[in-house]
């Protein structure tokens, strides 16, 4: 086959199934992408280049499927360099979420267009209108919302294929297209990350934790109502009092990835840190923004407890992970967990708004290290059998993606 990957962060989710169908010499593979960082060699890169920015105080409401259109324009336009150059792919493999992937069929008509299903927008339900606390009053907000999903149905009248992460994102998508996904996860490389009882990381080139501390690990990619930040640091005044050796470690930005912005110029990590640190130790809790990869890892599998909260939205790698090295996981009772998450199996659920009920869980596990270890064994022994990437994910994502070839 030849293959076209599109992504404008690629490798992005196909991280692992690229770079294998490359090692294929009976394959070829290309990447189209806007980011410089480097790829795998076995890959040819094509870069785009919007011709343009976004227009300055456009309506907002069409501001998504411009800043698409552009993007779809530069992909287009790099297409054609392609084509001319003799480079016809028989599939092409695309996250479609920034537009780029848009009109790849008026250039290739007969090449086999598959999509990665993340996530498609509703006015009820899933994300929006979830949480009360930041409920908005515009009513025009559906309209905005109904926008957001055309990039989504046009690609729906030429896509062949999709593949989702989960049952649950992709059951957010309508019939008939729904029919046409594979659910299949991009994959957790369970053999790296397992427990590891001699673990220690140091903090800010500081504090030094090891197994023997009690360690509340949270994380996210950006620290916003999302994925519960607000909750958790209200359940934290409990913790802390209650387990007064317990250090606190939460990964996160400084900014939003899914939601709104704070209001006035404020960050969300500030405003719920404002609304509890009187109550805190903060000598015990540790913001440590981004971190890198391979100290990631050893966080999690310090972990003596980890939380992980989110509205009904897409599902995190980082929960596979901490599943994966053996975490005893504290998680919030939304639809994204129910696959992975079943209470007092593979880990606790809480409801998502009960900040009490959060501390209490979290203090009787910090309390109870034979059910941590339950907990953990039981979530990783999960992770393993229905994540692991070398045995169940990547060799169902190759399968996929030759059966795609089938019909090229």
């Amino acid at each position: 086959m030849r293959l076209l990957f599109v992504h404008q962060n690629f490798p992005g989710q196909f991280k692992h199934l690229a770079p294998t169908l490359a090692q294929n010499p009976k394959h070829e593979v290309v990447a189209m992408m806007i980011n410089d960082h480097a790829v795998d060699k076995s890959i040819r890169v094509v870069r785009y280049k919007p011709a343009r920015g976004s227009t300055p105080n456009i309506h907002p409401w069409v501001a998504d499927i411009e800043t698409q259109t552009i993007r779809a324009e530069a992909a287009f336009r790099t297409a054609l360099k392609l084509k001319q150059d003799g480079f016809t792919p028989d599939v092409i493999i695309a996250h479609p979420g920034w537009g780029e992937s848009m009109f790849l069929k008026d250039v290739w008509p007969n090449a086999v267009l598959a999509m990665y299903c993340e996530f498609f927008y509703h006015a009820e339900g899933y994300d929006v209108g979830f949480d009360p606390e930041f409920h908005t009053t515009d009513p025009g907000g559906i309209c905005r919302l109904r926008l957001k999903n055309i990039n989504n149905l046009i690609h729906f009248q030429i896509v062949d294929a999709g593949i989702s992460p989960t049952y649950w994102q992709a059951s957010s998508f309508p019939e008939p297209f729904r029919s046409k996904i594979s659910v299949i996860h991009d994959g957790i490389d369970t053999t790296a990350i397992k427990p590891n009882p001699e673990v220690f990381l140091t903090l800010n080139g500081q504090k030094t934790l090891t197994k023997q501390d009690e360690v509340i690990t949270f994380v996210n990619r950006n620290l916003e109502p999302y994925r519960g930040y607000h909750i958790f640091m209200r359940a934290l005044p409990e913790i802390l009092k209650q387990r007064p050796n317990a250090h606190v470690v939460l990964v996160g930005g400084n900014d939003v990835s899914y939601g709104s912005k704070a209001p006035n110029g404020q960050k969300w990590r500030d405003i719920f840190l404002n609304e509890v640190k009187d109550n805190l130790d903060l000598s015990r809790v540790h913001f440590v923004g981004y971190i890198a990869y391979q100290h990631f890892i050893p966080l999690l599998q310090l972990s003596t407890v980890h939380v992980y909260l989110t509205y009904p939205f897409v599902l995190s790698w980082s929960l596979l992970e901490a599943m994966s090295a053996g975490c005893a996981i504290v998680a919030s009772n939304t639809p994204p967990l129910l696959e992975a998450i079943k209470h007092n199996e593979t880990g606790r659920l809480v409801d998502f708004f009960d900040a009490a009920h959060l501390a209490n869980t979290v203090i009787d596990l910090l309390a109870h290290p034979e059910e941590r270890t339950r907990l953990g064994q039981q979530a990783r022994a999960f992770a393993v059998e229905n994540y692991d990437l070398t045995s169940v994910c990547l060799p169902k994502q190759l399968a996929w993606a030759e059966q795609l070839g089938l019909h090229a």
